[in-house]
């Protein structure tokens, strides 16, 4: 990442590009893991709201915006793997 600068460069994209796609898959996988006590319902629900969540982070060009999302995604992605729910992955 540059130095002092607030918006992303296209080589900054790129380099993030593929480990937000990977978390995105990983939490995905992790959702639909028999640990988790989830109705289809709520597996849905859940799924809904990290796509939401990605998409609107794809459009990210923002380098502090980008680490948050990367920040929050491994947090939950941390919960999940504990078989623990997120309340609101955000």
């Amino acid at each position: 990442m540059s130095k002092g600068l607030i918006w992303a460069t296209t080589e900054d994209l790129s380099r993030n590009r593929g480990r937000v796609l990977s978390l995105y898959r990983q939490l995905l996988r992790r959702l639909n893991t028999p640990k988790l006590q989830l109705n289809l319902a709520t597996r849905l629900s859940k799924k809904a709201e990290l796509r939401t969540i990605f998409m609107l982070g794809s459009e990210e060009q923002s380098l502090h915006n980008i680490a948050d999302l990367i920040d929050t995604a491994e947090c939950a992605l941390s919960l999940i793997r504990k078989g623990e729910i997120p309340k609101h992955i955000q």
